[in-house]
């Protein structure tokens, strides 16, 4: 790859919601012969090992006014005037083709500059409800992708239907052949979003207790926690008999995902995106602080297509929970007919809808 092959400037959030679909455009735009740079924070950063190494990646000066304390709020507008100045500077000199922002606070600095600098730039909203820098950005750019349809947009702005892009993992098992409960060992994936839950290592070690014995002895477990968290839930699991894998991420997700015969979530939207085009039954906990309960909105696709259950956490006791998992572990053709409407919501070429947006601009800003 030569400096002559076009440019693409990726800028995403620090959390997997934001990281996994850029990963997947920086996937195929290299497939296509572009150079990708990444722009993230330190938090970011910790997802960029499943990215291609032909990808640049870099650290920018960004903040949040939603974390830390005092003296950390009163900073964040310096450093991301500091980010903004740095990602300005450093865009006059390689003048790329293209800017996309996936949203978080670290994605200020490349799209304020492609702004001042006028480069072709566009925003990809995952969530069925912009987030705060997204909106921020909605009307300063040239299109805005979305992720969830339909996404609750500002008045006089219009959205491009994608999908939610998936990574390279994920489409290796699109559409994988399910195995429906049985009389057999079943596996039972929990994750709560790149982070983990506590609300799910408080609930589901309580919910397979209350399952019957000759169901629960069936289950073999596999939970994203907390590091906090992991000894609490480990040794319930323990005490129940049940085996079961605790980790604080799963690397391996795509495959434990087409490997169970149900899946218990968060509805971010990412996790939405890998269960539809995976195929897989789901439970969905919609995380009630998202901002305009947007994960709520993220789940409206796959429950409506009868691929998923969703359990308000208004709603959330062990109690509802255990009932949800024996009434699915218990009707193979129901879990069948869930896995078939998951599969039907799944955008798998969601990253290519993207990546012609992104030929399209550079082509525009070229002429």
């Amino acid at each position: 790859m030569t400096p002559t092959n076009p440019h693409l400037i990726i800028a995403a959030g620090g959390t997997g919601g934001h990281m996994f679909p850029a990963q997947a455009l920086s996937e195929v735009m290299i497939r296509r012969g572009w150079r990708v740079t990444l722009t993230t924070d330190a938090r970011g950063a910790r997802y960029t090992d499943g990215y291609s190494h032909a990808v640049e990646v870099r650290q920018v000066a960004s903040a949040t006014f939603a974390r830390g304390g005092v003296v950390a709020k009163l900073a964040a507008p310096f450093r991301i005037i500091g980010g903004i100045v740095a990602a300005t500077l450093k865009m006059w000199r390689e003048r790329p083709d293209v800017v996309v922002g996936f949203g978080g606070y670290p994605t200020i600095p490349a799209l304020a500059a492609a702004w001042i600098t006028r480069t072709p730039c566009m925003i990809h909203e995952q969530n069925g409800v912009l987030g705060r820098v997204n909106r921020l950005f909605a009307r300063r750019v040239d299109v805005v992708a979305c992720g969830t349809w339909p996404t609750e947009l500002p008045t006089g702005i219009e959205g491009v239907q994608t999908g939610n892009p998936v990574r390279a993992a994920v489409l290796e098992r699109a559409g994988a052949p399910y195995m429906p409960p049985g009389d057999w060992p079943m596996s039972l994936l929990v994750f709560g979003g790149s982070q983990g839950a506590r609300i799910l290592a408080d609930t589901v070690p309580a919910a397979v207790a209350l399952l019957p014995e000759g169901l629960r002895g069936q289950l073999r477990i596999a939970q994203q926690a907390r590091p906090e968290d992991h000894e609490r839930v480990a040794g319930a699991y323990a005490a129940l008999g049940v085996r079961a894998e605790i980790e604080p991420f799963f690397r391996d997700m795509p495959r434990r995902l087409s490997e169970a015969q149900l899946v218990i979530s968060r509805a971010g939207a990412s996790s939405v995106a890998d269960i539809s085009v995976i195929g897989r039954p789901a439970i969905l906990i919609p995380y009630a602080a998202a901002t305009a309960d947007h994960q709520s909105a993220n789940a409206r696709g796959l429950v409506e297509a009868n691929g998923a259950v969703l359990i308000p956490e208004s709603r959330l006791t062990p109690e509802t929970l255990a009932q949800a998992i024996q009434t699915i572990l218990t009707q193979p053709d129901a879990a069948d007919t869930m896995a078939r409407g998951a599969l039907s919501v799944g955008v798998p070429d969601a990253a290519t809808r993207l990546a012609a947006l992104v030929e399209e601009l550079a082509r525009k800003g070229a002429s």
